[in-house]
């Protein structure tokens, strides 16, 4: 794919700097939100107010794709959803792993400072390439492979630094933290996030549907799943103070960041290559590093430096490849092709 270099340099840029914010603002705003004074509102009814925002958004750009007819758009959902109860029933699995995903990144962004949290989820890079190489069957090249250890020690030298930090700080007007129970909690969001989205790759590869067709079958079936995971999790508190207990403008502010996060990368990523991705995943970790020291009086310590300077070089390690590696496989399958040819001549 050389799309890109067909494409003005001033999207690119746009591209860069809708990724670096989104990347960077959304961690900072999830620790602010639970870390800030006053009434803490329920995490798990903040994700399935995204999951509706998520879904309303999508249905107006579907809409939009039916040339804004509405006897068509009608027409479409009945087809997608309702005549195709199997292949929407496909989609229960990253529905209901995207719900347990997004509840775990509120927690890790409970226990941990932004900056930590940031560069710990880079994880998920990890996992997305290991279950992309179990469930799509794809190939990494050595270096690929190198680039995802360099990014495992990156993430331990942080976690260490860390561990250093919060036994030489008093937790003083500081609100109850585990740093271990946010380190599993992130752990097990980069998990789920890379099943996920491979599993959700496959299934659009697999079917000629939209992909915010996609996200409109998504959002359908992660909002009951999101009612009883409020409900099972914070039944007690929802019926004694509320459903939108805690909210005010910030926490709205924060429903519409995570919604519209993964539909504007999904919107820009056609124009940023890899090299741009790693670029802004990059500048997001040092936007929250710099943002965390002023904000929330982290302290970065030369550990920590080290740490989110291996997980960087192994982000560009591993996208920079990730190109090669496709001429690669690409090269191979032709080489194949021929030996398979030569083999039928007389």
């Amino acid at each position: 794919m050389c799309f890109n270099m067909n494409i003005p340099l001033n999207q690119k840029y746009i591209s860069l700097i809708i990724l670096t914010v989104q990347n960077a603002v959304l961690g900072l705003s999830m620790r602010y939100a639970r870390t800030r004074p006053g009434d803490i509102f329920v995490s798990s009814t903040a994700v399935l107010m995204s999951e509706v925002v998520k879904l309303i958004t999508c249905l107006v750009l579907v809409f939009n794709e039916e040339g804004k007819d509405l006897q068509r758009f009608f027409r479409t959902l009945h087809k997608t959803i309702i005549v195709n109860p199997i292949d929407t029933l496909k989609v229960c699995v990253p529905s209901l792993v995207y719900i347990v995903q997004n509840n775990l990144l509120y927690v890790s962004a409970s226990h941990l400072d932004a900056a930590t949290y940031q560069v710990t989820y880079q994880l998920k890079i990890l996992t997305t390439a290991m279950f992309a190489v179990i469930i799509l069957r794809k190939k990494l090249l050595c270096t690929q492979w190198s680039a995802l250890m360099i990014l495992v020690i990156g993430i331990v030298l942080v976690q260490l630094a860390q561990t250093i930090t919060d036994n030489s700080i008093d937790a003083t007007d500081q609100p109850e933290q585990n740093r271990m129970f946010g380190l599993w909690a992130a752990l097990g969001a980069c998990f789920l996030s890379g099943f996920a989205g491979i599993y959700f790759e496959k299934i659009l590869k697999g079917a000629e549907i939209s992909v915010w067709m996609r996200n409109v079958q998504l959002s359908l079936l992660s909002i009951p799943f999101g009612i009883v995971t409020c409900f099972v999790n914070d039944g007690g508190k929802i019926l004694a103070n509320g459903f939108f207990h805690g909210y005010n403008i910030f926490i709205w502010y924060l429903i519409l960041l995570q919604a519209g996060g993964g539909l504007i990368v999904a919107v820009v990523v056609k124009y940023a290559d890899n090299i741009l991705k790693g670029f802004a995943t990059s500048l997001a970790i040092i936007i929250s590093c710099i943002a965390s020291m002023y904000i929330f009086d982290f302290h970065l310590t030369l550990k920590f430096t080290a740490g989110a300077a291996l997980v960087i070089t192994s982000i560009f390690m591993y996208g920079y490849n990730s190109k090669n590696a496709s001429t690669t496989q690409k090269q191979a399958n032709f080489m194949q092709s021929q030996s398979d040819d030569e083999k039928l001549l007389p």
